[in-house]
């Protein structure tokens, strides 16, 4: 299932409980996450699905959406519900929304 930057950006204003998991490689992340994401590399992704809750909805973020698409299967393949958000992190700063 996919989540436009905007659509979520009005989730996290309205205090969704989902847990955004950013999937890219640690030197891009240091150029800035989305508030209250989460780093998990995608390559670790499998190993770390006891870090993630499955009562709450997970949106994987990447630079482009091509890794979160992957994450969002793996995710879905292990019960949880997941999204993944196209365009990435790419459209998320393209749209003005905040990094941190």
């Amino acid at each position: 299932m996919e989540i436009t930057p905007q659509q979520l950006a009005e989730q996290l204003k309205s205090g969704s409980d989902a847990q955004i998991v950013d999937v890219r490689e640690s030197a891009e992340v240091a150029e800035g996450m989305i508030p209250g994401a989460r780093h998990i590399a995608l390559g670790d992704l499998s190993g770390r699905f006891n870090d993630l809750d499955k009562s709450r909805p997970v949106i994987a973020v990447c630079r482009s959406g091509r890794r979160s698409a992957a994450a969002a299967d793996q995710l879905t393949a292990a019960g949880f519900t997941a999204y993944t958000v196209p365009g990435g992190m790419l459209d998320w700063s393209a749209a003005g929304f905040p990094v941190s």
